[in-house]
């Protein structure tokens, strides 16, 4: 792992530095995608089926996966999958029920009524990687929000599999967290189907979940036509960590996103050398223990990051700089310490409180902002599936009032016409007195 050494600021601008430049690495196929994105649009299910052929090499003869197929994955799925699945859904609705907004009315003066109603989204899509992993407990993340919120209708999409067998547990979760269709399509033409529509896959209002480089790259530039949560990048820990913390642990735990992709980000921010040397050895020790360790490797050699801070206060100075996804703060009386955090997706308080527990267990969302854009968005949540509706009633006596304030405004601004649609309505007053 590099060391970076300087002040707050100049370690820093080095760390944002890097940032876009793994942002412009993993986000350089704008134009294929755009090209995926037309095709799709004009050709539909034809052409979701040839790209199917060429990047997954899978010959479809339908989209949509039968109830059949999802039914056989509970009689292949492992039992304790199956009990872990159970209780992680039972602790997201526990955690996002709480997120439930409700709309309001008020009546600020006679004849006056304001208020906002709070709708669900009718059809939304989920998207769920297939790659070198598979992720179940992405679809319970994605898809219980959606339901508590009230949407509709969920479907989902996800790459087929090369040898025609899903991964059970993806089916299961599917069926578990309320998915009502699951189309065996990824990559960006599935976002574009998704976004347009075609015979086979109707058009969504807004499509969630963590996807590759073409995934994002195309939720980006169809975003405006469909909404959607946020655009992701590659996965990211940052680890505060003073002379108390366990090297063993803090070294698996940057091993855990490590083990994401070739671009995933790991940094160690400590007050002491010592814990900063036994992590660095520890790192390669358990590096050699993973089964995908070509991949943690190559993201520890050109993303993994030591920093050695002069105090507690400059530790949480510079996570608050890198907003990093999830952040772990081991140290002694963790709790005492959140306050200090600004900037983070999620935060992970405690030498026992390992990010994984977030991943799969704790309730809270895993889908989360990275690439720094903590300092601005948040996790994925019941928020994200509802929109917001304002609604007015004015009565005559409260139009008349308010007239003049209108007026003023309407002819400051040389909007004539928005004060003659109040000027019709004082004249017809006027007029019926006569």
């Amino acid at each position: 792992m590099k060391r970076l050494t300087g002040s707050v600021q100049q370690i820093a601008q080095e760390l944002r530095r890097e940032q876009l430049l793994r942002l412009e690495q993993a986000n350089d196929v704008e134009k294929q995608v755009q090209a995926i994105l037309e095709k799709v649009r004009q050709e539909g299910d034809e052409s979701l089926i040839a790209y199917t052929n060429e990047f997954d090499g899978v010959t479809l003869t339908q989209l949509q996966v039968a109830e059949e197929t999802i039914a056989e994955a509970f009689d292949r799925i492992e039992p304790a999958v199956l009990q872990a699945l159970e209780a992680a859904k039972q602790n997201i609705l526990s955690y996002h029920v709480h997120q439930v907004e409700e709309g309001f009315a008020d009546f600020p003066s006679e004849g006056v009524i304001r208020g906002q109603r709070v709708l669900p989204l009718e059809r939304v899509a989920i998207y769920v990687p297939g790659g070198t992993a598979a992720y179940p407990s992405s679809v319970l993340m994605n898809a219980l929000p959606a339901k508590l919120a009230g949407v509709e209708e969920i479907i989902m999409l996800t790459p087929p599999p090369k040898n025609g067998v899903f991964n059970a547990a993806i089916l299961v979760a599917a069926k578990l967290a309320g998915v009502d269709c699951v189309y065996q399509v990824g990559g960006a033409q599935s976002i574009a189907a998704a976004a347009y529509g075609t015979k086979s896959i109707p058009r969504v209002d807004k499509i969630v979940g963590p996807g590759n480089q073409y995934v994002a790259t195309a939720k980006k530039q169809v975003f405006g036509q469909v909404g959607i949560d946020m655009i992701a990048g590659p996965s990211e820990v940052g680890v505060i960590a003073d002379a108390t913390a366990n090297p063993v642990f803090v070294a698996a735990d940057l091993l855990s996103q490590a083990e994401h992709d070739r671009h995933a980000r790991a940094i160690l921010v400590t007050t002491s050398s010592e814990l900063a040397d036994a992590v660095e050895e520890e790192v390669e020790r358990q590096l050699r223990e993973l089964p995908r360790e070509a991949i943690a490797r190559a993201s520890i050699e050109a993303n993994g990051r030591i920093i050695l801070a002069a105090s507690f206060d400059e530790m949480f100075d510079l996570m608050n700089e890198v907003a990093p996804e999830h952040l772990e703060i081991e140290v002694a009386d963790a709790l005492h310490y959140l306050g200090k955090v600004k900037h983070a997706g999620s935060v992970f308080l405690g030498r026992y409180t390992s990010e994984p527990i977030g991943d799969y267990f704790s309730g809270t969302n895993h889908v989360l902002p990275t690439s720094g854009t903590a300092r601005f968005s948040s996790p994925l949540g019941v928020y994200d599936f509802v929109k917001r509706m304002q609604y007015t009633s004015y009565s005559q006596a409260a139009t008349l009032a308010a007239a003049p304030h209108i007026k003023a405004l309407a002819y400051k601004e040389a909007l004539q016409g928005h004060a003659k649609a109040i000027e019709k309505r004082e004249e017809e007053y006027e007029n019926s007195k006569n």
